[in-house]
């Protein structure tokens, strides 16, 4: 529902007129698209915006029209990432719009374009970005095919790791025999992400207080106060229709450690290779559910 005094005021017309100068910017294939011939205007069509942003062509043209209801932050966020914005530029967006910037380290935080365009570059690769306390901001369709689709999770559910001590569906992600070391590699990572937070961040202490809270083996492992961020990993992976894929899972970290992005090869010596190569086929049909 639009807000009293949105349509059509100055800011909306700006917030429209900004989103197009930002859209006009960006080649196709910076954003992961094919050119194709015949394009009749500089960077990415209207339409493409839409589509990189989850939303409606006939939503988005109101939008650059400063026309409609006004943008919810999810829908922001989701601009900012297809348009490739610097957090500056985000912050800007926000201000347009008349919304307050998300908290840093949910599942609406800016992603870092270098980020983005490394993940577009990963075509054959399943990658994804995720932050600190492992809320995934945005996935590669191979991730989604592999991992499942984690963009309708909200609330705390957002953090698999709160997922993975709270909803025994998570876990079947992983081999059952690996769920100890899982959990022991979670907690360690998620100790030293509140480490290099502000001691009284909210976001960080808040899950941190829940997990206790609600589940004991949380409680244990974390009063060991063992301390390991997760760089690299060997992991099996559970997959409905492809079986157990051995997989390296490699990380590239944001400067301030908050965000990092993943990436899954083929183990060497197995037979993932040939399965990674299936999932294009295979596609979400049989992970489109949330784990």
């Amino acid at each position: 529902m639009a807000q009293t005094g949105w349509v059509g005021s100055r800011r909306y017309t700006e917030l429209g007129t900004f989103l197009r100068s930002r859209r006009e910017r960006i080649r196709p294939e910076e954003a992961g698209l094919v050119a194709g011939p015949r394009r009749r205007v500089p960077g990415l069509r209207r339409e493409e915006v839409a589509q990189l942003a989850g939303a409606s062509v006939d939503y988005y043209n109101e939008i650059e029209r400063g026309a409609g209801s006004q943008p919810s932050e999810q829908m922001l966020a989701a601009l900012a990432r297809a348009l490739r914005l610097t957090s500056d530029e985000r912050d800007y967006l926000y201000h347009l719009a008349g919304r307050p910037l998300p908290a840093s380290g949910g599942p609406r935080s800016h992603v870092h374009p270098g980020m983005m365009d490394l993940l577009t570059r990963l075509p054959s690769t399943p990658a994804q970005v995720i932050t600190d306390l492992h809320v995934t901001l945005v996935q590669n369709p191979l991730a989604i095919a592999l991992l499942g689709d984690h963009s309708a999770f909200r609330g705390k559910d957002t953090s698999f790791v709160y997922r993975w001590f709270t909803d025994a569906g998570a876990r079947r992600l992983y081999p059952e025999a690996d769920h100890d070391a899982q959990s022991r590699a979670f907690v360690a990572d998620l100790r030293a992400a509140a480490a290099r937070r502000d001691a009284k961040d909210p976001e960080a202490r808040t899950l941190i207080a829940e997990l206790n809270a609600r589940s004991s083996e949380f409680a244990a492992l974390w009063a060991r106060h063992e301390v390991r961020v997760r760089r690299d990993d060997r992991k099996r992976i559970n997959h409905p229709a492809l079986g157990t894929l051995e997989v390296d899972c490699l990380s590239l970290f944001g400067e301030d450690g908050r965000q990092r992005l993943l990436w899954f090869t083929p183990a060497p010596g197995t037979d993932s290779a040939g399965k990674l190569d299936l999932l294009a086929v295979v596609g979400t049909q049989l992970t489109g559910t949330p784990r």
